[in-house]
């Protein structure tokens, strides 16, 4: 298995111009190979490989000796590994475009398919084999011995580095390394549980803990608009706007560090208890274009929380499994009977058995039965048309305040 492990650089002066000076560098080389990789397909409808990109450098070497030769071979040569990979990424979004428009779902002809384009910026450069030592220090072939705080040893071999920029200006170094996976005994092996996501609460499990959403957007919302109307009267250029941009992408970095810090606490305590969770495999993409309440949910990070819970579920010998979400919010956990409900509607009440609870709660017990294979849809249907208590005809804008609780 592969585990990458980052840590903050330090460069001094000299360093951190080099450091820019080779992003630009690269910045340059991708436009350029980027550039003669779509030239040369509209011409003669032929895609130039890696190995020819790769052979362009090597002309481009002699010819701007002086420039590319700051910068470590092996940084120059992931360069058309990036364009191949943009261009994997995009034939596979047009295919799924495709797919979609032909099977006939919503939107699909306005889903966006991203050609690769020549970049503004470039943020990280990478090594793929060679280039770096780290002993105290991190040895940067054609930059130097670079100050690192290494808070914790690294595990396995190490087969790439990158080195990435942040908006705040800081520096960070992933080590992605391969590790060797041992077969583990999960303390609590036999404790089962499925888990429901959601915007009121964040996860609610099947055995009744709740975990509250923290909202850290909400929270932190009016500071950020508030260095945005700053950075908005500063004149373009200057050394205050700068300034107060570094303000702003630190705000940022601060909101992005309080998610990651709550889901890694959040997700090792939950692989701690359970040695099974369920989960449901949401279509998040697909969520985001509700017109309110597409900030709360890219805010609760479902999708990160999920990748969590799997690899450290899988770390600690146990197992998470994902399932389709379909008819765990209506289908009633105790006798499988149908119960349609709007997003607005917070408690489940069944008329065939009677069971009055928690929507969410429901919800998880459906997605735990799932795991175990339990065929809720051979269950007979409520008709269609009957209304319920606290079920009423409600708008999207309506339904949003209730649904994240305000």
């Amino acid at each position: 298995m592969k585990r990458t492990f980052k840590f903050r650089l330090y460069p001094n002066k000299r360093q951190e111009e080099k450091l820019n000076k080779t992003l630009e560098t690269c910045r340059g080389l991708y436009n350029e190979l980027l550039g003669v990789k779509k030239e040369t397909y509209e011409a003669t409808k032929e895609n130039i490989s890696g190995y020819d990109l790769n052979n362009l450098i090597k002309q481009y070497y002699k010819i701007e000796r002086k420039q590319l030769k700051e910068v470590h071979s092996q940084v120059l040569q992931n360069i058309p590994d990036r364009i191949n990979k943009a261009f994997s990424n995009y034939f596979r979004r047009v295919k799924e475009k495709k797919k979609r428009i032909k099977e006939g779902k919503k939107n699909a002809k306005k889903m966006k398919v991203g050609f690769p384009r020549f970049k503004k910026f470039y943020k990280s450069i990478s090594y793929p084999q060679s280039g770096f030592d780290l002993n105290g220090k991190l040895k940067l072939s054609k930059i130097g011995e670079v100050k690192i705080k290494q808070h914790r040893e690294l595990k396995g071999e190490i087969k790439t580095l990158t080195i990435k920029k942040v908006p705040s200006g800081k520096w960070f170094a992933s080590f992605s390394c391969e590790i060797e996976s041992t077969p583990k005994q999960h303390l609590n092996k036999d404790n089962s549980v499925g888990i429901d996501v959601g915007l009121k609460k964040f996860a609610t499990l099947s055995d009744g803990t709740v975990i509250e959403n923290p909202k850290f957007l909400k929270k932190s919302e009016r500071k950020i608009k508030r260095e945005h109307k700053r950075l908005s009267k500063k004149q373009k250029g200057s050394v205050n706007r700068n300034k107060q941009r570094i303000k702003l992408a630190r705000r940022y970095e601060t909101l992005t560090n309080q998610r990651v810090d709550f889901l890694h606490k959040i997700t090792y305590r939950l692989t701690q208890q359970y040695g099974y969770i369920a989960l449901e495999n949401l279509n998040i993409n697909g969520m985001v274009h509700h017109p309110f309440l597409a900030k709360h949910i890219l805010d609760a990070s479902w999708g990160k929380f999920a990748n969590m819970l799997i690899y450290k579920e899988e770390e600690s010998g146990g197992l998470a499994e994902q399932f389709a979400p379909a008819g765990t919010t209506i289908n009633c956990s105790q006798c499988g009977c149908k119960v349609p409900k709007t997003l607005a509607t917070r408690i489940h009440r069944c008329p065939n058995c009677g069971l009055i609870i928690d929507r969410d709660l429901n919800a998880s017990i459906n997605i735990l039965n799932k795991s175990v294979r339990q065929e809720l849809s051979e269950f007979k249907p409520v008709e269609r048309g009957v209304r319920f208590l606290n079920e009423v005809s409600l708008s999207e804008k309506q339904e949003a305040p209730q649904l994240v609780g305000g």
